[in-house]
């Protein structure tokens, strides 16, 4: 019988091949992880963390409109409390004396993203087509420097955009750590995506993201594809639903 190898102080002796292949899964999964954040005001969560969002300082006014999803999935209008149903017409009012109509989505990464959903189509109705998701960043800010939120603007509607020639991005519940993958039917590796991407709108005047996704996925993963699609300068439509 063999016995493993021991130090001295007869604690067993680890390769460190396995420290390198434990390093190597954290920066894989690196860019799925989140981190809590909260704004000046409003409900915490732990946002997904991306690479590609851009600075959101107007997110951080004391009179801008946030709507929060927490990882259970309940909705807040700033700090109120309320359903998606009536959250329509809590935004409507918000909106009725603004000239810009911008309102903020600060999303769980690990609440279902049909949760989101319910909330993307309720903005939708209430005349926001193009909400910003808030998101978290893997810089570190350096101590007593202010920095401002980020976000990615994201298109929203039952259907593609009238007249753009969309590329259809498909993420499908797979029971796994990582859902399957898809652009245009064609099952793809999830490290392709933005060379996949690219590669596509070499031949097109128009880049436009079509991203249908499983309510059932957190929405984390959802950001991630958002993300990456941004990465090449497309635009991005998230369908909701015809109602």
């Amino acid at each position: 019988m063999s016995w493993p190898a021991r130090y001295p102080q007869g604690k067993p002796w680890r390769p460190v091949g396995s420290v390198t292949f434990v390093a190597f899964v954290t920066m894989l999964f690196a860019p799925l992880r989140c981190t809590a954040q909260a704004l000046k005001k409003g409900i915490s969560v732990e946002l997904a963390v991306t690479s590609n969002a851009v600075a959101m300082p107007d997110a951080d006014k004391e009179d801008s409109l946030i709507v929060a999803v927490t990882h259970k999935g309940s909705v807040y209008f700033g700090i109120d409390p309320i359903t998606p149903a009536a959250l329509a017409e809590k935004v409507k009012g918000g909106l009725s004396t603004r000239t810009e109509k911008k309102l903020y989505i600060k999303a769980d990464a690990r609440t279902p993203y049909a949760n989101v959903m319910k909330v993307l189509d309720a903005v939708r109705k209430a005349g926001v087509t193009a909400p910003i998701l808030l998101t978290a960043q893997r810089e570190t800010p350096e101590p007593g420097k202010l920095v401002p939120p980020k976000g990615l603007e994201v298109l929203v509607g039952p259907s593609s955009p009238s007249g753009a020639e969309s590329t259809v991005v498909q993420l499908l519940n797979s029971g796994e750590r990582w859902p399957v993958l898809k652009i245009s039917n064609e099952d793809i590796p999830w490290a392709s995506l933005e060379s996949r991407l690219r590669q596509r709108f070499t031949s097109r005047s128009e880049k436009v993201v079509l991203v249908k996704a499983d309510g059932l996925l957190p929405f984390a993963r959802v950001v991630h594809v958002i993300d990456v699609c941004r990465s090449t300068g497309a635009q991005v439509f998230l369908v909701t639903p015809a109602t």
